[in-house]
């Protein structure tokens, strides 16, 4: 799949059982609903291609790995149906990515706020450098984490994604993100990054499908819930995303 668009770029590429999914937003690789839509649809081709082992998740550019959420869309919100539709956009993604048949490796290159930290919780495996900063700032803005949530706590635990949230202004760093478990390795430069992406995804690439997918499984084993927790959560997001509070938040932030 390729696409290029006013909201954004998808582009994948498969060589040696490994598909390499690159998406991009030219507002720091954030996230409208469409190409929330459309990572969310190619996840799911893609967890059916027999073709296909492997998928290592990136994103566009040298700066920052992803945004979140995209800021002209959350002040286009204007009743609690829209803003369901908007943040049920990320539950869909993380289901996606959870209930996929094949590993998921991120590959993440740059800070990352909000929705793309669950967007790196939901990998199966994640390389990151030095600079791939974190931070939950959505408390910030007068809503929450809900939606990725799950996703943050089963990878980093309770207390570790309480710290992010309530700590809403500051990055936390690549260093934390590894001793918490977000990343499983990291990197002082993107060309290592890059390298040790390569050898990775290729090795487990090479491995027996049938084992992958099964440790797939045990590996998501116990958020079968997820299909209705994440959309319930979207719901909370999306009347708090109207208040009076978030809707001046969202307008000094795209200042």
């Amino acid at each position: 799949m390729t696409i290029h668009s006013s909201s954004g770029s998808l582009i994948t590429t498969i060589d040696n059982k490994v598909a390499t999914v690159e998406f991009g937003h030219p507002a720091s690789n954030s996230f409208p609903r469409v190409l929330l839509d459309s990572l969310s649809s190619e996840i799911n081709n893609l967890s059916v291609n027999e073709a296909v082992n492997v998928i290592v998740l990136k994103s566009k550019g040298t700066a920052a790995f992803c945004a979140g959420a995209s800021f002209e869309e959350l002040l286009a919100v204007t009743n609690q149906e829209e803003g369901l539709e908007f943040f049920s956009g990320f539950a869909y993604l993380i289901n996606a990515m959870r209930s996929c048949s094949k590993l998921i490796i991120g590959r993440v290159h740059g800070k990352t706020v909000g929705g793309g930290v669950g967007i790196a919780a939901a990998c199966d495996y994640v390389f990151a450098t030095a600079t791939a900063s974190v931070k939950l700032s959505e408390l910030a803005i007068g809503i929450g984490p809900f939606v990725i949530e799950p996703a943050v706590s089963r990878k980093i635990g309770k207390t570790a994604m309480t710290e992010m949230t309530l700590a809403a202004h500051e990055w936390k760093s690549a260093a934390w993100a590894q001793q918490k478990g977000l990343y499983a390795e990291v990197f002082d430069t993107p060309e290592l990054l890059d390298t040790a992406v390569a050898d990775f995804s290729s090795k487990l690439a090479s491995y027996n499908s049938e084992a992958l997918f099964e440790m797939k499984k045990v590996i998501w084993d116990g958020t079968e819930n997820w299909e209705s927790l994440l959309l319930e959560r979207a719901a909370i997001t999306g009347q708090l995303v109207l208040s009076d509070f978030t809707r001046k938040a969202l307008a000094e932030f795209k200042k």
